[in-house]
């Protein structure tokens, strides 16, 4: 018999392990190019990598606005979601802002995802600064 704790703490190291795997994904795409490239560059060369780990992913997903229960196209996209868990927001920006975190954490809540990741490519050491990893 499964209790409910054993099923969450499998989820929780799911979403754990499967972040590991992006996160390492993004490493080899850093390693490979550097900074100082275009956030696209990174997002088609991380897409690669992400196929070449066997992890299926969406990219540039339309998220329409609700408001007042009604669905508006406010042009915002979402970069990548992974497995359909995980919200991948690549950056290549200075630093990560308190704005792009609030986002990204207003990106969970409109898609009811619980991880999400933000990648900045623009930095001298990835693992060190340039991932931010906000739980909902």
């Amino acid at each position: 018999m499964i209790h409910h704790g054993d099923t969450e703490a499998r989820s929780k190291l799911l979403y754990e392990e499967l972040t590991e795997k992006i996160i390492g994904a993004a490493v080899e795409v850093y390693r490979a190019l550097g900074p100082g490239l275009l956030e696209s560059a990174y997002e088609e060369c991380l897409c690669r990598e992400l196929n070449l780990c066997g992890l299926a992913f969406r990219r540039q997903v339309e998220l329409p606005v609700e408001y007042k229960g009604v669905k508006l196209d406010c042009g915002y996209r979402l970069d990548l979601i992974v497995q359909d868990e995980i919200i991948l927001e690549l950056k290549c920006v200075e630093r990560v802002l308190p704005v792009h975190e609030a986002q990204l954490l207003t990106y969970l809540k409109l898609t009811s995802k619980r991880v999400g990741l933000i990648v900045n490519f623009n930095v001298s050491t990835l693992v060190k600064g340039g991932i931010v990893r906000k739980v909902l």
